[in-house]
């Protein structure tokens, strides 16, 4: 597995990685992007800070970037880096396929991406993303899966995707919703050949939204790399936007509160990459200082107590407009 490459670094930050969802396309649902981006956000103002952001993740020691055929042109501004840097082959790129972007560059599309999970779609978009990220693609997942997702049970799709792992693409999932154990728990039962299909999986996970943890922890026994997005829940566990405890804490610790929620996530045993989804430099300087925070047992306990329930999470992300 390319997951393999990040056992031999060394480097604090070695189990996060930068995702570039919110710079690939102009519109997100993350909060703050009105002070976190440029008024003008033209195609080449978000390249040049995708590349500012993939440099500075670099320099400080981060080797996993995750990108996916929705986000705008995040794949672009990625593979476009990887061509002005050929001197960086100790990277792990990750994308996703599964969601078309529709916005066409706007910020008030009625609709931002469509989702769909055929074989038709993946054949597409694998040809979209080989076309502009070639043999630098290390793992290719299917985006969002949930349970009534026909991903799990279409026995095509499934002999395509062991096809491409057969020759050396990495094949995972990630999931989103208030079922993502059930999802979880289904795509690691998938096998093809009596092997199975899925080696990683990308789940949400963070102070707000642990109801993935136990599946998560699964997932990570039977063998598969676990990624965490979505560890700052769209930026409300960071800056003015974050709960009262976790800034008690965060001033404890001496550092920021996004700083504070990303260390609750790399502290569990299952997390093999927690993702940065900074937008600006500043931001992914302060996420990586997660590294280093050691929470103690009251500091946890605090941190556990902000748990909600699932369906009230993800209606409040559903609510979250795109900025």
């Amino acid at each position: 597995m390319p997951f393999a490459r990040l056992a031999s670094t060394t480097t604090p930050t070695c189990h996060i990685g930068l995702g570039l969802a919110a710079v690939g396309r102009p519109g997100y649902i993350n909060l703050g992007r009105e002070e976190d981006l440029p008024a003008e956000r033209t195609v080449d103002a978000l390249r040049a800070r995708s590349h500012e952001l993939l440099d500075a993740a670099y320099a400080q020691g981060v080797r996993y970037f995750d990108v996916a055929r929705s986000y705008g042109r995040a794949e672009e501004f990625l593979a476009g880096w990887l061509t002005a840097r050929p001197d960086v082959d100790d990277v792990v790129i990750g994308s996703k396929w599964g969601y078309t972007y529709t916005a066409d560059w706007r910020t008030d599309a009625e609709k931002h991406e469509v989702k769909d999970h055929s074989v038709q779609t993946y054949e597409r978009q694998r040809a979209e993303s080989a076309a502009l990220l070639g043999d630098r693609l290390d793992l290719y997942q299917i985006h969002s899966v949930t349970p009534d997702s026909p991903a799990l049970t279409d026995k095509e799709l499934h002999a395509r995707l062991a096809e491409a792992a057969a020759q050396g693409l990495t094949v995972g999932f990630s999931t989103s919703g208030p079922a993502q154990a059930e999802a979880i728990r289904a795509a690691l039962a998938v096998t093809v050949e009596g092997e199975p299909l899925f080696r990683t999986v990308q789940s949400t996970y963070n102070a707000l939204e642990t109801s993935a943890a136990p599946a998560l922890a699964e997932a990570h026994e039977a063998g598969l790399t676990v990624i965490v997005k979505e560890g700052m829940a769209n930026g409300r566990l960071a800056g003015p936007h974050a709960p009262e405890a976790v800034r008690a804490v965060a001033e404890q610790a001496g550092l920021g509160a996004d700083a504070v929620a990303l260390a609750f996530v790399l502290r569990r045993p299952w997390a093999g990459v927690v993702l940065s989804g900074a937008a600006t430099a500043v931001q992914l300087a302060s996420n990586l200082h997660a590294a280093v925070v050691d929470l103690d047992d009251d500091q946890l306990a605090r941190l556990d107590a902000l748990t909600e329930e699932p369906a009230v999470y993800w209606e409040r992300r559903g609510l979250l407009p795109w900025h």
